[in-house]
């Protein structure tokens, strides 16, 4: 190749870039807001009274039952709804200080989460609106493993009802009682 061609060809690379370079630009994005979604999940304290912000509460008291026999069982009814601005996962666990239960009821006494189609929307469980059981345990095994109750959406009430039972209870336990809590903890979805 000649001298003079190759030097031509520096000429016109330099003069290209050169052009290209005079003709740049850019666009930018100003001001991106980030915003952190929230988990709050909380129980309907007045059924009835639905999903109104005064209605909404963080703990409820729990139910007091009497005279318990050896093939006893009793429901509670609680709703749940994710106050918060993500979709959640809930599991539901006992509590309780072996002190408050010193004969062990905690081995005897079953719970078993079921949905609940609060169909009329009273608040009240009614014949035929239990669904679907989520899993039962034993109150201990209830403390240790927990139970999953689900999914919910923001805005989403969740309708539980939890059983609880005895299944042959010892004659030994008569006259025995024990205290227990449980909680229903709920972990963001990703």
């Amino acid at each position: 190749m000649p001298l003079y061609l190759a030097g031509l060809g520096i000429v016109i690379s330099l003069v290209a870039g050169v052009t290209f370079a005079a003709f740049t630009d850019k666009a930018k994005v100003m001001g991106s807001t980030f915003s952190v979604g929230s988990a709050d999940l909380r129980f309907l304290e007045d059924m009835p009274k639905g999903t109104d912000p005064t209605n909404l509460v963080d703990e409820i008291p729990g139910p007091t039952f009497g005279n318990i026999g050896q093939t006893w069982s009793a429901d509670y009814p609680v709703k749940l709804i994710n106050n918060g601005t993500s979709g959640i996962t809930i599991a539901s666990r006992a509590y309780y200080e072996t002190v408050n239960d010193p004969a062990e009821l905690r081995s005897d006494i079953n719970v078993e989460i079921f949905e609940w189609n609060d169909a009329n929307v009273n608040g009240v469980l009614d014949p035929g609106e239990v669904g679907m059981s989520l899993g039962k345990k034993t109150i201990l095994k209830w403390k240790t493993e927990g139970l999953g109750v689900g999914q919910i959406n923001p805005g989403q009430v969740r309708a539980l009802v939890l059983r609880f039972s005895t299944e042959n209870l010892s004659s030994t336990k008569q006259g025995k009682s024990a205290l227990f809590d449980f909680e229903f903890e709920s972990a963001q979805m990703y």
